[in-house]
């Protein structure tokens, strides 16, 4: 009788250990698991990091972005149709327009037929910029919003066609502080190298405030419209304020592209909040890295950042080790989310919030 009691308690044993493990990932998992990096910028014809992509098991979204350093859009164009058609499986792209000619009165009729070709081609959306609301102006020298009225009919037409808008509009929030109050090393370290984009030494440009609320009353004029927030949607300094920006607009998710680290530095503070809000808006998050070239680093050094990087993420999001990472002073717990829920953000949202096939 005592014997029969063993057995079934040990065959509990077994059985709960068992469901404890089929309910999370493992560092063992990665390569297993189909997954999405929903942020990249793929500018060119090297197929190195897309090599990587398929050996790791992640399909690259490549963000087409008009900024003066880049290629051009055009050429950006050319890159993506390129790896699009070589890897079909594992590459996708979003495209962008281009604010020249803003107040002519056939800029609206060009930048929609530009999108409709473009979203003919297979573009999963159209990205906006942050020289929207930071650089960009008028003649009369304001500042070009995202939330100006010129920008409807192109923002219906891309509702109209299924498509959703990528927005990084706005910076971390650091870049309006003092070097000594920021949060996260390498925003410290870029800022101090990069005096001309640090905002708090530039009080006569538009305030951080500035671009969320215009980035909202963009969201106020298009319920319709799925909209994604890059890099946590420039909410990246608490997951409170983002979770309320959340409740309040159903149309939008958020990226974590270049902003994990802001993650990490809550968690910190206090991990359970962090992974509770993953866990109330599972929904409503996306991976992502911000990867690219790191010119002038060889292929094998470009694969090696890349895949180096999403393991460290992968440990983040499945884990409960302790982990220190270079952009966060101190050690961290990792969240050890839900295989549900790692598969929501590391696959199923993207394929929800971009339509992809």
């Amino acid at each position: 009788m005592k014997k029969g009691i063993y057995i079934i308690y040990y065959l509990g044993i077994l059985l709960f250990l068992n469901s404890c493990s089929n309910k999370y990932y493992t560092m063992e998992d990665f390569k297993k698991i189909r997954k999405i990096d929903t942020h990249t910028h793929i500018e060119s014809k090297n197929f190195a990091l897309v090599e990587q992509a398929k050996e790791d098991n992640f399909t690259l979204v490549s963000i087409n972005t008009d900024i003066q350093d880049y290629p051009s859009l055009k050429e950006q164009y050319d890159d993506a149709m390129t790896m699009k058609t070589k890897y079909p499986e594992n590459f996708a792209f979003i495209t962008a327009f281009s604010l020249s000619g803003w107040e002519s009165a056939n800029w609206t009729e060009n930048t929609i037929a530009k999108l409709k070709s473009d979203f003919a081609n297979g573009a999963l959306g159209v990205k906006v910029w942050k020289n929207i609301g930071m650089s960009a102006k008028d003649s009369a020298g304001n500042y070009i919003r995202i939330d100006d009225p010129k920008f409807d009919a192109v923002t219906k037409f891309i509702a109209q066609q299924d498509k959703m808008v990528l927005g990084h509009l706005g910076e971390p929030k650091n870049c309006w502080l003092p070097l000594d109050q920021m949060t996260v090393k390498n925003d410290k370290k870029y800022f101090t190298e990069h005096p001309e984009f640090h905002m708090f030494l530039h009080p006569e440009l538009p305030t951080y405030e500035d671009q969320i609320d215009a980035r909202d009353k963009f969201l106020e004029r298009n319920p319709n419209l799925r909209f994604v927030g890059a890099h946590l949607g420039s909410i990246e300094w608490s997951v409170d304020e983002l979770a309320r920006h959340l409740d309040k607009f159903p149309n939008m998710a958020v990226d974590m592209a270049d902003r994990i680290c802001h993650l990490q530095f809550q968690s910190q503070k206090d991990r359970e909040k962090v992974r509770q809000f993953f866990i109330k808006y599972q929904d409503r998050i996306m991976y992502a890295t911000d990867a690219g070239f790191d010119f002038p680093e060889d292929d094998n050094a470009a694969k090696s950042r890349l895949h180096d990087t999403w393991l460290e993420d992968w440990k983040y999001f499945v884990t409960d080790q302790k982990m220190t990472v270079s952009r966060v002073d101190g050690e961290f717990e990792g969240l050890k989310l839900p295989k549900e829920i790692i598969d929501k953000i590391y696959y199923k949202n993207a394929v929800r919030w971009f339509k992809m096939k």
